[in-house]
């Protein structure tokens, strides 16, 4: 099994598509930020991993050929579950437990895709995040920082990224965490303590309004009980377009 190759990954970005439910791993490849596997020759695929640079123990598994999969992605190491279509997820995660001798938990993925203009939600603490607020991000707390872009420079200048303010101190972020041509995949994070303050939907619905106003659809997902993330794209007026499924190996010990 060989890596795909930089012009090989951008073959498989159009195999996949420019959709809410491929989005991410399709700027991946177009990036160059990602390890890639294909069954079968280019374009005309059995099936295809993506391991996103910035999530790299969770790949996204795509086409419908479980016994395809399977064989990618045993021959890869440092996973920790796979994401893959639904109509799959079950042969794929009985052929896991046989070879390996491990139960699998099934979770689902929920993918969204802002259809209308975004739901307006304001809040004092919350506005677009600049340049100036580089050192900020870099003196937050890591799961306000964000992800996927390799500085923080980078995510400010080539995304868009909004956030709340309190006493100098950045306390939530919505990003983009991955953008194609017609898609961006918003990722939303809040310290613990300033949760259910409503600076997460004010945030996200800033980050939404600008991602509308390139003319390119919002786009979200969460896991299947990620009640307060449901909430959030609910509020925001995002409308489920499919879901996906997590196969999560289960340790013995």
């Amino acid at each position: 099994m060989t890596k795909l190759t930089l012009q090989e990954c951008l073959t498989l970005a159009d195999v996949l598509g420019d959709t809410p439910t491929t989005v991410i791993s399709t700027s991946r490849l177009k990036q160059g930020m990602c390890d890639a596997y294909v069954a079968g020759s280019l374009p005309d695929v059995d099936a295809a991993i993506v391991f996103d640079a910035y999530c790299s123990d969770e790949p996204a598994g795509f086409g419908t050929d479980a016994e395809a999969l399977w064989q990618l992605l045993k021959e890869t190491d440092g996973w920790s579950c796979i994401n893959v279509d639904n109509a799959c997820a079950e042969s794929l995660g009985a052929l896991i437990e046989a070879d390996r001798g491990t139960s699998i938990r099934y979770y689902g993925d929920v993918c969204h895709a802002l259809l209308e203009p975004v739901h307006p939600y304001s809040n004092e603490a919350v506005r677009l995040l600049t340049l100036d607020d580089t050192t900020r991000l870099a003196m937050a707390p890591a799961e306000v920082q964000g992800n996927g872009y390799k500085t923080h420079e980078a995510m400010l200048t080539d995304g868009i990224a909004a956030g709340a303010v309190v006493d100098g101190n950045i306390v939530a972020i919505a990003h983009t965490y991955a953008e194609t041509d017609l898609h961006a995949d918003i990722g939303v994070s809040t310290v613990e303590r300033w949760r259910k303050k409503g600076i997460a939907t004010a945030s996200a619905s800033l980050v939404a309004q600008e991602i509308q106003a390139k003319g390119k659809v919002p786009a979200w997902s969460c896991g299947e009980d990620n009640l307060a993330s449901l909430r959030v794209a609910q509020k925001l007026g995002f409308t489920e377009v499919g879901r996906r499924t997590y196969l999560i190996p289960i340790s013995s010990k």
